[in-house]
């Protein structure tokens, strides 16, 4: 039945998505400014995604803390296990903007989605000039009302591993001068990276307090980030940790 159903999602998917694309390529060449393409992908592509992963695959989700959400733009610095999250966050949380790897905006229909949902595509080559673009997109980002979305890790993680945290969300929040939302998540247990089998189950989204960046350096908002998402996730998913921590560098492909 398992494999049945990720036959079925994989089609419905990929329809939804060239749909969704190609209509936001349709969108810019007839001039719908860029938060009309935005709002109509997201309530269009990002919806159907949950709604197929839901009714196909068996996926639900709760979400722990919606009350520590706060009222204006924020940067979201996310745990990382798989693609489920680059839609639930989108429907849990206010208009929101990714970053990503420039090259994924060359797939075709993928691409051009995401490139409608003014994603924030950056060169991973550029070295410290990927910060620079991460701070400048980004914050054009928030001064238009959208949150940002980072996985600091730099690449989805298994469950139970943890990665290094890179600190672009953190130096972004800080530059914008807005806060930090600290995301813990076990989506991967269900959705399990580059797996085509995916199993039915309830994905738990946690929440934390917001981290104010007023008079704190980056360095240290990125610590206080790190160590909430994950004290929260050996609290809430133990089974993942009994046989003992384990670290991965990462290899920046996919968040800065």
């Amino acid at each position: 039945m398992i494999f049945i159903r990720s036959v079925v999602f994989l089609l419905a998917a990929s329809l939804i998505t060239i749909y969704y694309g190609t209509g936001g390529v349709l969108g810019l060449l007839i001039g719908l400014k860029p938060l009309t393409r935005h709002r109509w992908v997201t309530t269009g592509w990002v919806s159907m995604m949950m709604r197929a992963s839901c009714s196909i695959l068996g996926i639900r989700y709760r979400v722990i803390g919606r009350e520590n959400i706060p009222a204006g733009p924020a940067v979201i610095v996310s745990k990382h296990q798989s693609a489920w999250e680059t839609f639930g966050l989108q429907v849990i949380f206010p208009p929101l903007s990714f970053i990503l790897k420039r090259e994924l905006l060359w797939i075709p229909f993928l691409g051009w989605a995401l490139a409608s949902i003014r994603s924030i595509a950056i060169d991973r080559k550029a070295g410290k000039d990927a910060l620079s673009q991460v701070v400048e997109q980004g914050r054009e980002r928030l001064k238009e009302g959208l949150w940002v979305a980072v996985f600091p890790e730099g690449t989805r993680v298994a469950p139970g591993v943890r990665g290094r945290y890179r600190p672009g969300g953190a130096f972004l929040a800080k530059r914008a001068g807005v806060p930090v939302v600290p995301v813990a998540h076990n989506a991967g247990e269900f959705w399990r990276r580059q797996a085509f089998l995916k199993s039915p189950g309830e994905i738990t989204v946690s929440i934390g307090p917001a981290i104010e960046v007023k008079g704190i350096k980056a360095e240290e908002i990125n610590r206080r980030a790190k160590e909430w998402i994950e004290n929260e996730m050996t609290r809430l998913f133990p089974h993942h940790f009994k046989d003992g921590e384990q670290e991965q560098a990462g290899d920046d492909s996919e968040a800065l």
